[in-house]
């Protein structure tokens, strides 16, 4: 077997090369800041729902193994939580701890996954995808709003903050009714009918849901041409080494533990290598700390990817 032939070069190299085509068209000004936000809202409001519903649509719930959501969620939320716990407990510290933690599992991951290990291997992932980011956003949000109600208290004359419950009820009803959980839950719901998509519905998902990986991957590399690395790259780095390389080894240790074999601990072990998501960024802008070293941190570990996450599937080939 040569490398031009082999497994992890022959999935990996296709996205790369959308990315880079991306990040090329974005230095070239073909593709302006006016329109990202519009080919994000296209990707995350059309393209992905119809990908996630259609795939999920012929799964029946019995068949899924959820063991890999103890395994994998275990695994990032003790890293969430060290991370944060060495830092010291305020906002800037759970943003960056979250950008060590966060897999970019739905620009990078869907499509990489079904390339590198089929529709069986994509059922796996999307099995993480559904509850990623409600667990991780959710808990950073608990982590977040207690910070914050901690400076409010400090700052405020008679010790009162907004109320932490209220915010926390919000943060999960609005990471549940979201393009990517809900038609992930609504596919699965429509599967446990016994019932099968008609021809006139199932071929508009299709070609919508083959549509999401190039735009994705391009719209991806666009923004990392706007990606401002000066001044950054520490954090960066130390988010990188977290999310890349730690957060792997740890979810193999911990779906090890729980006896997780063959594929379903390739692909969990290769979705805690994808590189960090772009959901750190919208927190950070939320909560208005480290918004240029999550930015940094994403085009860092983006680029680092091509060479860790390589690492990663190749050892996972190796080793199951």
């Amino acid at each position: 077997m040569t490398l031009a032939t082999h497994p992890v070069f022959v999935s990996l190299t296709p996205v790369f090369l959308l990315v880079a085509l991306g990040f090329l068209a974005g230095r070239l000004q073909w593709i302006r800041d006016a329109a990202i936000k519009d080919l994000s809202n296209l990707v995350f409001l059309l393209l992905i729902p119809a990908l996630l519903f259609r795939t999920m649509s012929a799964v029946r719930v019995e068949t899924l193994d959820l063991r890999p959501l103890g395994a994998y969620f275990l695994a990032a939320g003790s890293l969430l939580a060290v991370s944060i716990a060495w830092r010291g407990f305020n906002r800037r510290s759970a943003v960056l701890a979250l950008s060590g933690v966060f897999s970019n599992m739905v620009m990078i991951g869907i499509t990489l996954v079904e390339l590198a290990y089929g529709k069986q291997g994509l059922v796996t992932l999307l099995t993480l995808v559904s509850v990623h980011a409600l667990i991780l956003l959710t808990a950073a949000t608990v982590v977040l709003e207690l910070a914050v109600a901690r400076e409010a208290r400090s700052g405020s004359p008679d010790g009162r903050a907004p109320h932490l419950l209220a915010t926390t009820w919000s943060a999960f009803k609005s990471a549940l009714i979201h393009p990517i959980p809900l038609p992930i839950i609504s596919g699965l719901l429509f599967a446990q009918s016994g019932l099968t998509l008609p021809v006139v519905v199932d071929k508009p998902l299709q070609l919508l849901g083959s549509a999401f990986g190039p735009i994705a991957l391009v719209l991806l590399g666009v923004t990392l041409a706007r990606t401002p690395l000066v001044g950054h790259l520490r954090q960066a780095l130390w988010a990188t080494l977290s999310k890349n390389l730690v957060l792997p080894v740890l979810v193999f240790a911990s779906a090890w533990a729980f006896g997780i074999t063959g594929l379903p601990l390739t692909v969990m072990v290769v979705a805690a290598a994808l590189p960090t998501g772009a959901n750190v960024f919208l927190f950070a802008q939320r909560y208005q700390v480290e918004q240029a070293s999550t930015t940094a941190s994403m085009g860092v570990s983006t680029v680092a990817a091509v060479f860790t996450l390589s690492l990663v599937m190749f050892v996972m080939s190796v080793v199951n």
